[in-house]
């Protein structure tokens, strides 16, 4: 089984840059997890220049997995590529603070 920095070989961008390579831990279709589902798209949908690889695991079905990886509330979004990685938990709410943690310059609107 895959550790959380391990997911799979790095993905490169045509510039040479790492993409952006995201885990959604969630908890079925549960309320918090539909809505972090939802905000995730939309923060990805706005910034169109921003090149990501995005992997949900749902506890419910996956609940060892989610564990080993050292997750145990949901929802929970993890940057594992780029390093370092880092966890976001709750529903993605606040878009600043997500766009930071992933690394993303900001939300770009056209």
């Amino acid at each position: 089984m895959a550790e959380l920095g391990d997911a799979r070989p790095a993905a490169v961008t045509p510039h040479g840059e790492e993409v952006l390579s995201l885990r959604l831990y969630v908890a079925g279709d549960g309320p918090n997890s539909m809505e972090a589902r939802a905000n995730l798209a939309t923060i990805l949908e706005n910034n169109p220049g921003t090149e990501y690889r995005l992997e949900v695991v749902d506890f419910l079905k996956e609940p060892q997995r989610a564990l080993t990886d050292g997750v145990i509330v949901t929802p929970t979004l993890v940057r594992v590529a780029p390093p370092p990685a880092r966890k976001i938990i709750g529903t993605l709410r606040e878009s600043v603070i997500v766009l930071a943690a992933l690394g993303i310059a900001g939300e770009r609107r056209g």
